[in-house]
């Protein structure tokens, strides 16, 4: 099974944002001014499978829910191989590497994948991403889960959702658009997490503490080498222990706390760029700037233009 999000390169929604060591390219979410952090496609399963390279991986950024309407595959997550069938959800988090194995069957079917980012969701737009695994609405994205099956009698209902918000993203500028994609998204979160385990898994202690210093610290000028000497470790061994953990190196959690805190600064506040790089730890606005256009393609002047003025 492939996809833009899936088994494929991303298209349009996404971006190449940056290549790691191993050679898996990285993709962010691709913003585009007002309009919803969100894409929706369903395609073809057959199809978009047959064109992958051989040990096609990739990873992104962004948050992806996939769900299979109807046909067989296999995927790889995180190097571990997954059969999908007809009702598999997956709950695809930020930094997870994902392949597509060749199978002797793969069935002619639909699937659909929702990309997007937390800001879409209301209740989310806050939550720092060391949080999400914790939130209720993103429980199926927890560790210990990853994957769910929709009953047979549900799944129409759940065609029937998906259909909605595809097509209110189709028309983005009408009036209620943004309560409209928040409320058929949020819907689709809630279904999804009570598909999840009833019992979460063992939180990871270290990874929990790392978290922890990171949301106490972020908004210092604080470096990756700077959490790992306070919690003992060498800079090198933390970054591969979390990279193994959570997919994502320590770095990047640092930098993605700061920049939902920024996102925030920018559509709650009036504060010039300067105090909101003062406040979220980066050096000044120009830095700010760099790697706020780094990780979402967008200035963050013109995002928090597009943010007010959306309908």
């Amino acid at each position: 099974m492939g996809h833009s999000s899936v088994g494929a390169p991303p298209g349009s929604g996404s971006a190449l944002r940056t290549v790691r060591l191993d050679g898996t390219p990285v993709y962010r979410y691709r913003e585009r001014p007002g309009v919803p952090a969100v894409s929706v496609t369903r395609f073809d399963t057959e199809n978009a499978h047959s064109g992958l390279p051989p040990n096609h991986r990739h990873a992104h950024d962004f948050l992806v829910l996939v769900y299979v309407e109807e046909g067989t595959g296999s995927v790889t997550i995180d190097g571990v191989e997954r059969a999908v069938r007809t009702g598999e959800v997956l709950a695809l988090s930020p930094g997870q590497v994902i392949g597509v194995t060749t199978v002797t069957e793969l069935a002619r079917g639909e699937a659909w994948s929702v990309a997007f980012t937390p800001d879409a969701v209301p209740a989310l737009a806050s939550v720092p991403p060391l949080a999400w695994a914790h939130h209720p609405l993103l429980a199926l994205f927890a560790p210990a889960a990853g994957h769910g099956r929709v009953a047979e009698a549900d799944r129409a209902t759940w065609s029937a959702w998906l259909g909605d918000l595809a097509g209110e993203l189709a028309d983005p500028g009408r009036l209620g658009a943004r309560e409209a994609v928040a409320a058929a998204l949020t819907r689709l979160l809630v279904a999804a997490a009570r598909l999840a385990p009833a019992a979460p898994g063992t939180p990871d202690a270290l990874v929990e503490q790392v978290f922890a210093e990171i949301e106490a610290t972020f908004r210092e000028p604080v470096s990756a080498a700077d959490i790992a000497r306070t919690l003992g470790y060498t800079p090198g061994h933390l970054t591969t222990v979390l990279r193994r953990r959570t997919g994502r190196p320590l770095l990047e959690w640092i930098t993605e706390r700061r920049m939902i805190e920024v996102r925030r600064m920018l559509r709650e506040t009036d504060l010039p760029l300067d105090a909101v790089a003062a406040r979220t730890g980066l050096r000044d606005a120009a830095y700010l700037v760099r790697r706020f256009r780094n990780r979402y393609g967008i200035t963050p002047q013109r995002w928090r233009r597009a943010e007010r003025a959306w309908p």
